[in-house]
C-alpha cells in the first residue's frame, strides 16, 4: 500500500494508520474501500446530476474529481482541459491535486500519472485524504476533533445502549448493532431496537444500512456479507460510513451539546467535593500514622544484649523498607491533589479549598519533619547503643579471663602465708623459706599490674553502665580485699623470717637463681599465654595490620626466650647434679620455688601450640576487615556518583521551572520524559540500599571513601521525586486553566516571559513587591485596598508569594469574564429558544434523570417569586450554574 501524510499546516489531524506503498491492499478490504468510496462521491457528484461506476476508472481524466472537489467544497476550481491526451488528464488531476493542497493537506506519494494510469492503490489513497479533509477534520466533541471527535461522539450516542461497546472503526461495527444505535438514538421511530439480536449481524447490519437510505439519504456504502465475512473489516469504509451518520445528525446535536455543558459543570463540582473529602481523609491517614511512629521512634529504652539490639536494628530496616515508602508515596499525592484542587476550584470560580484545621499542607510537612528528625535520632541512638554494648562485651570478656587468672594464681596463697613451718626448720630450711618468700614477692609483685587492670575494667563497666555491674562489681571487691590480705600476710610472714634470719647461714645460690629467673620467666608465659588467648575486637584493616605486627614481634622473641627456658633448666639440673654428688638432703624439691621444670615445660608447650592459632585468628580477622573494606569502596563508588547526581537533577529541575519554553504539551512531554529518566535511576538506588544493607549487616560504622550516608541518598530521593512531581503538576495545572479559560500559546508566552522578567530572585515565585512591579508594568493603577484585594485572589493561604499558576489565573481572569457570559448566553438561548426562560420539564426532557434532578435542586435557590413558576430566567440560570461571579 502507498504511504500518505495528511497532515496539515493547522495540525488539524493525522491518521493513525498510513498505507504502506510496498504491500498490496488486503482484497477484502478493497473490495470495501471500492464501495464506501464510490458511494460516497456519488452522494456528492449526485448533486451536480452525475455519478461514477469505476472509482480508479472514472478518476483518470480529472473532470469528475474536480467536479466533486467543487461539490463538496462549494469552492470553485481553474478551468479544466477538455482534450483527451494523456497531457490533458494530467493536467486536470493536477488542478485536482493542488486545489487539496491548498487546504492544508500535505501528500506524500501521490501524483497525477498515477491517478491517470488507474492505480488502484493511489486513487483509493487519493480519495481518503478527500474524506478525511471535508468530511472528518471539522468534527469536533468537547476537547477532541477529526476521529478521535468521531469516535468519541459515537462512544457517547450508544453509549446506554445494550451490546454496544464501540473501541474503534472495525470491529466493534460487526454485528450492526452500533449502526442501529446511531439510528434509534436520533431517530427512534425508525427502528425497534428492542427486538434486535446480538447474534444475527446479517439483519442487524442490512436494517440499519437500508432505513438510513430510504429514511437518511444516506447512500449504502457497505454490504453486509462483506462486514461480516471479514475478520477486521476495513477501518476507512466504517469511518466514511460513519461520518456520513454523523453529518445527518449533526443538527439534532447542538442542543445535547449545551446539555452536556451543564452536566459538565455539575460533574466538575461533583468531582471537587469528592476531592475535598479524599483530602481530608488522606490527610488524616498520614498524620495518625506520623503521630503513632513518632513515640515509637523516640522510645530510647536501652537494652541489656546484643541480641535485643540488633532485634529492634532489624525492625528499623523493616521500617525504612517496607512501611516508609508507601506513605512517602501517599504525602506527594496528598500535595499533588492539593494543588490540583485548588487549580479546578479557581478555574470554577470557586472559593479556594481550606483544609480543617491542623490537616494543611504545612501540617503534614511540619510533622513529616518531625518524623524524620525523630528517625534519624534514633538510628543515631540504635548505632551507638550496638557499639556500646559490643564494647561492654568485650571488656566483660576481658575482665572475666583475668579474674580468673588471679584468681587461679592467688588459690591456696593464703594458707601458705599463714604456715609457721619455720619454727621447727633446720636454718638450711630457714634461708630456703626466706628464699623462698623473696621469689613470692617477686611474683607478689609481678600481679600488681593484673590486679590495677582488674580494677580499672570494673571501674570502666561501671562507667558504661553494664547491665551485670552488680556482680562485676562484687567479684572485684573480693579481688581486691583477698589482695589486701595476701600483702598484710605477705608482710607478717617476712618479718617472722627475719627474726630467724640470723639463724639462717646456708643456702643453696642455685636454687635462689633458678628460682629469681624461673618465676619472671614463668610470669612471662602466663603473660604470653593470657595475650595469644586475649579477644580482639578491631574495625578497620589498619588495626588488624597493627595487631598482626606485634604478634610477629612477640614471635621474633622466640628464640630467646627458649635460650632463658634452657638456661633455666640448666641451672636445675646443675642442682640435681649436686644434689646427687654431694647427697644433699633437699627432699628433691626447690625451697624457693614452687615452679617445676616440668611446668616451664608444660607452659612452653602451651605458648608454641598459641601461635599459630593465633596466627589463623588474625588471619581470619584480616580477611574479614578486607571484605569491609571492599564493602566500603564499594558503597562509596556508587554513592559519590548519586549523590553529586542527585543534586545535579535538583538544579536542572529548578532552571527547567524558570526557563520552560514551547507549548505547555511540549514542556508537560519533556517534564514526563524527564521524570521517567529519573524513576529509570531507582535500580541503582536500590542496589545502593543493598550495598548498604550489607555495610550494616557487617556492623560498618564508618567509611573515609565517601561523605554521602544512606540517609543523605534517601533524603535527596525522595526530594527529588516531590520536585518533579511537583512541577508536572504545575504544567498540568497549567493546561487545565490554559483549555478552560482559552487563553492561546502567545498569551501563555507572554504571561511567562512577564514573569520570569519580575521574578528577581529566580526562585518560580514573586514575592508581594515584585508582583505589585509586575502590575503597574502592565498599566494597574491601583492603591493598598486594590492591591490587597488582588493579592487575596493570587495568595489566598497568605504566604506572601505569588506563583505562575495564580499569576496566570488572575490574567486569565480578568480577560475572560467576557468570554464565559457570552457561553452561558448561548447554552441558554439553546435550551430556551424563543422565550426567556426554561421550565423544569425542558431541563428533564434535555438532561439524564439523576443529572436533571440534580441541576433541578441545585437551581431551586434561585427561582424566586417574580419568575415564571418552575421555569428559571438567565440570571437565575448562570448564578445557579457559576456562582456569584462576574457575569
Amino acid at each position: 500500500m502507498d504511504h500518505y501524510d495528511s497532515q496539515q499546516t493547522n495540525d488539524y489531524m493525522q491518521p493513525e494508520e498510513d498505507w504502506d506503498r510496498d504491500l498490496l491492499l488486503d482484497p477484502a478490504w478493497e473490495k470495501q474501500q471500492r464501495k464506501t468510496f464510490t458511494a460516497w462521491c456519488n452522494s456528492h457528484l449526485r448533486k451536480a446530476g452525475t455519478q461514477i461506476e469505476n472509482i480508479e476508472e472514472d478518476f483518470r481524466d480529472g473532470l469528475k474529481l474536480m467536479l466533486l472537489l467543487e461539490v463538496i467544497s462549494g469552492e470553485r476550481l481553474a478551468k479544466p482541459e477538455r482534450g483527451k491526451m494523456r497531457v490533458h488528464k494530467i493536467s486536470n488531476v493536477n488542478k485536482a491535486l493542488d486545489f487539496i493542497a491548498s487546504k492544508g493537506v500535505k501528500l506524500v506519494s501521490i501524483g497525477a500519472e498515477e491517478i491517470v494510469d488507474g492505480n488502484v492503490k493511489m486513487t483509493l489513497g487519493m480519495i481518503w485524504t478527500i474524506i478525511l479533509r471535508f468530511a472528518i477534520q471539522d468534527i469536533s466533541v468537547e476537547e477532541t476533533s477529526a476521529k478521535e471527535g468521531l469516535l468519541l461522539w459515537c462512544q457517547r450516542k450508544t453509549a446506554p445502549y445494550k451490546n454496544v461497546n464501540i473501541q474503534n472503526f472495525h470491529i466493534s461495527w460487526k454485528d450492526g448493532l452500533g449502526f442501529c444505535a446511531l439510528i434509534h438514538r436520533h431517530r427512534p421511530e425508525l427502528i425497534d431496537y428492542g427486538k434486535l439480536r446480538k447474534d444475527d449481524p446479517l439483519t442487524n447490519l442490512n436494517t440499519a444500512f437500508d432505513v438510513a437510505e430510504k429514511y437518511l439519504d444516506i447512500p449504502k456504502m457497505l454490504d453486509a456479507e462483506d462486514i461480516v465475512g471479514t475478520a477486521r473489516p476495513d477501518e476507512k469504509a466504517i469511518m466514511t460510513y460513519v461520518s456520513s451518520f454523523y453529518h445527518a445528525f449533526s443538527g439534532a446535536q447542538k442542543a445535547e451539546t449545551a446539555a452536556n455543558r451543564i452536566c459538565k459543570v455539575l460533574a466538575v463540582n461533583q468531582e471537587n467535593e469528592q476531592l475535598m473529602e479524599d483530602y481530608e481523609k488522606l490527610a488524616s491517614d498520614l498524620l495518625e500514622w506520623i503521630r503513632r511512629t513518632i513515640p515509637w521512634l523516640e522510645n530510647r529504652a536501652p537494652e541489656n544484649t546484643m541480641h535485643a539490639m540488633q532485634q529492634k536494628l532489624e525492625d528499623f530496616r523493616d521500617y525504612r523498607r517496607l512501611h516508609k515508602p508507601p506513605k512517602v508515596q501517599e504525602k506527594c499525592q496528598l500535595e499533588i491533589n492539593f494543588n490540583t484542587l485548588q487549580t479546578k476550584l479557581r478555574l470554577s470560580n470557586r472559593p479556594a479549598f481550606m483544609p480543617s484545621e491542623g490537616r494543611m499542607v504545612s501540617d503534614i510537612n511540619n510533622a513529616w519533619g518531625c518524623l524524620e528528625q525523630a528517625e534519624k535520632g534514633y538510628e543515631e541512638w540504635l548505632l551507638n547503643e550496638i557499639r556500646r554494648l559490643e564494647r561492654l562485651d568485650h571488656l566483660a570478656e576481658k575482665f572475666r579471663q583475668k579474674a580468673s587468672i588471679h584468681e587461679a594464681w592467688t588459690d591456696g596463697k593464703e594458707a601458705m602465708l599463714r604456715q609457721k613451718d619455720y619454727e621447727t626448720a633446720t636454718l638450711s630450711e630457714i634461708k630456703a623459706l626466706l628464699k623462698k618468700h623473696e621469689a613470692f614477692e617477686s611474683d607478689l609483685a609481678a600481679h600488681q599490674d593484673r590486679v590495677e587492670q582488674i580494677a580499672a575494667i570494673a571501674q570502666e563497666l561501671n562507667e558504661l553502665d553494664y547491665y551485670d555491674s552488680p556482680s562485676v562489681n562484687a567479684r572485684c571487691q573480693k579481688i581486691c580485699d583477698q589482695w589486701d590480705n595476701l600483702g598484710a600476710l605477705t608482710q607478717k610472714r617476712r618479718e617472722a623470717l627475719e627474726r630467724t634470719e640470723k639463724l639462717l647461714e646456708t643456702i643453696d645460690q642455685l636454687y635462689l637463681e633458678y628460682a629469681k629467673r624461673a618465676a619472671p620467666f614463668n610470669n612471662w608465659m602466663e603473660g604470653a599465654m593470657e595475650d595469644l588467648q586475649d579477644t580482639f575486637i578491631v574495625h578497620t584493616i589498619e588495626e588488624i595490620q597493627g595487631l598482626t605486627t606485634a604478634h610477629e614481634q612477640f614471635k621474633a622473641t622466640l628464640p630467646d626466650a627458649d635460650k632463658e627456658r634452657l638456661a633455666i633448666l640448666g641451672i636445675h639440673n646443675e642442682v640435681s647434679k649436686i644434689v646427687q654428688t654431694y647427697h644433699v638432703n633437699m627432699a628433691g624439691t626447690n625451697p624457693y620455688t614452687t615452679i617445676t621444670p616440668q611446668e616451664i615445660n608444660g607452659k612452653w608447650d602451651h605458648v608454641r601450640q598459641l601461635v599459630p592459632r593465633r596466627d589463623q585468628a588474625l588471619t581470619e580477622e584480616h580477611a574479614r576487615q578486607q571484605h569491609n573494606e571492599r564493602l566500603r569502596k564499594q558503597f562509596a563508588a556508587q554513592a559519590n556518583v548519586i549523590g553529586p547526581w542527585i543534586q545535579t537533577k535538583m538544579e536542572e529541575i529548578g532552571r527547567i521551572s524558570i526557563e520552560m519554553h514551547g507549548t505547555l504539551e511540549d514542556q508537560l512531554s519533556h517534564l514526563r520524559q524527564y521524570e521517567k529518566s529519573i524513576v529509570n535511576y531507582k535500580p541503582k538506588i536500590d542496589q545502593l540500599e543493598g550495598d548498604h544493607q550489607l555495610i550494616q549487616e557487617a556492623l560498618i560504622f564508618d567509611n573515609k571513601h565517601t561523605n554521602y550516608t544512606m540517609e543523605h541518598i534517601r533524603v535527596g530521593w525522595e526530594q527529588l521525586l516531590t520536585t518533579i512531581a511537583r512541577t508536572i503538576n504545575e504544567v498540568e495545572n497549567q493546561i487545565l486553566t490554559r483549555d478552560a479559560k482559552g487563553i492561546s500559546q502567545e498569551q501563555m508566552n507572554e504571561f511567562r516571559a512577564s514573569f520570569n522578567h519580575f521574578d528577581r530572585k529566580k526562585t518560580g515565585m514573586m514575592d508581594t513587591d515584585d508582583f505589585r512591579a509586575c502590575l503597574i508594568s502592565m498599566g494597574y493603577n491601583m492603591g493598598e485596598a486594590e492591591f490587597a484585594r488582588i493579592m487575596s485572589i493570587v495568595d489566598p493561604n497568605r504566604l506572601g508569594v505569588v506563583t505562575f499558576q495564580a499569576f496566570i489565573d488572575f490574567m486569565s481572569r480578568e480577560t475572560a469574564d467576557t468570554d464565559t457570559a457570552d457561553q452561558v448566553m448561548a447554552s441558554f438561548k439553546i435550551l430556551a429558544g424563543d422565550k426567556n426562560y426554561i421550565t423544569v420539564d425542558e431541563l428533564r426532557r434535555e438532561l439524564p434523570p439523576d443529572q436533571a434532578e440534580y441541576c433541578i435542586a441545585r437551581m431551586a435557590p434561585y427561582t424566586g417569586p417574580d419568575a415564571v413558576p418552575g421555569a428559571l430566567d438567565y440570571m437565575s440560570f448562570s448564578t445557579a450554574l457559576y456562582g456569584e461571579s462576574d457575569l
